[in-house]
């Protein structure tokens, strides 16, 4: 990487780091709330029990990692924002959960050891990445897993309009701002702009990521359809 991308990447990552502090107290009230159906579809495709080895990424205040805690795993939870991680380490501690560590890394530069963990989970975290930055997180997932591990990926999965599905999911976004009034009205403009220049929120295909999982060495794929844009992807690693 060259000194001017480095120091790119630098000012980013403390930009969304900022961003992501100032959301923790209200992301631990509202941002989560909508995502309850796909968080449960998560746990249970990941079925991780005492002893599991777990890495949690985009961690947030702890939605996965405590479950997967509560369950027995041994967690380490990651999560750019370091306000993201107190609030989770703070909730473990009142818990009494010990198997929980928490890391304040950007999840592109996260590097693990080869064959460490049987488990990787994230959950509305990964549409945030450049596609290149998914696509070599998926590699390196199946890079960290021991032999029968799995990665599952909970996140919106769809295009900009190609299928059917991107048409119908797109709609319904906009019918939901319309009824808001102007202040939806203009969510709707920025979402145009955001979603066009692929600022902030960058989505791809379920068919993307069953791509990205392939190229990676995954199989026995598996993708199930949650709720309007929310899907669950998990592939195993042999």
């Amino acid at each position: 990487m060259s000194t001017l991308s480095s120091v790119r990447t630098a000012a980013t990552d403390r930009l969304q780091r900022r961003l992501w502090d100032r959301r923790a107290e209200s992301w631990e009230k509202e941002g989560s709330l909508g995502l309850e159906s796909v968080i449960e579809a998560v746990l249970r495709t990941a079925s991780a029990g005492p002893g599991t080895v777990v890495v949690d990424l985009g961690c947030g205040t702890g939605q996965l990692s405590l479950p997967l805690a509560r369950s027995g795993a041994e967690v380490t939870a990651v999560d750019l924002s370091p306000e993201m991680i107190r609030t989770l380490t703070a909730k473990a501690t009142q818990e009494g959960l010990e198997g929980i560590s928490g890391i304040v890394s950007p999840i592109e530069q996260l590097d693990l050891g080869p064959e460490t963990v049987d488990l990787v989970v994230t959950n509305y975290t990964l549409h945030h990445l450049l596609d290149a930055d998914k696509q070599r997180l998926v590699k390196m997932a199946h890079r960290w897993l021991r032999p029968g591990g799995r990665f599952v990926v909970g996140d919106m999965m769809f295009g900009r309009g190609a299928s059917a599905r991107d048409r119908s999911i797109i709609a319904s976004k906009v019918m939901v701002f319309l009824r808001r009034g102007p202040a939806g009205w203009w969510r709707i403009v920025k979402g145009i702009v955001r979603f066009s220049l692929r600022l902030g929120e960058r989505p791809v295909t379920i068919e993307r990521w069953q791509q990205y999982f392939e190229a990676a060495g995954f199989s026995d794929l598996s993708v199930t359809p949650i709720v309007a844009e929310a899907a669950v992807v998990v592939g195993v690693k042999h």
